[in-house]
């Protein structure tokens, strides 16, 4: 009996873990945005003008390219990234870990300091709205 009890356990430990991985990166941004009192939700309006933007030296759309469908290149190192729409790549935003690396890293390089909750629900809610057929500003 106690072996299926640690089997047991040992299965509910592995399934929380797996539903801690499978949680969507947007639920922890949209948390942390609520902490905001002003707070209304995201907006793929406001992602889009936000990917254009420039900060000291560039955009987002400088190495992501205007059309986040397409592959980009990274300006200094010229490695290829890989499109940033989940409708051209499905791996997108599905692992809030790289997810929150990569916020990190992209806006103290664009905008020199790290982005809001705010904004990076804004784009993330804009780079899900984008479909194939998507005319992009």
């Amino acid at each position: 009996m106690k072996q299926a009890a640690r089997i047991g356990t040992l299965a509910a430990a592995l399934l929380a873990a797996s539903l801690a991985q499978a949680a969507d990166p947007l639920d922890a941004i949209a948390t942390a945005a609520r902490s905001d009192s002003s707070f209304s939700g995201f907006s793929a309006e406001r992602g889009a003008a936000l990917w254009g933007r420039k900060g000291k030296d560039w955009s987002c759309s400088t190495c992501h390219t205007a059309d986040p469908r397409k592959l980009g290149r990274h300006t200094v190192t010229g490695k290829t990234i890989q499109p940033m729409a989940p409708v051209s790549n499905p791996k997108r935003f599905t692992d809030a870990a790289k997810v929150d690396k990569w916020f990190k890293r992209n806006c103290r390089d664009v905008f020199n300091r790290e982005c809001t909750a705010q904004e990076k629900g804004d784009v993330i809610t804009w780079l899900r709205s984008v479909t194939p057929s998507s005319v992009i500003p």
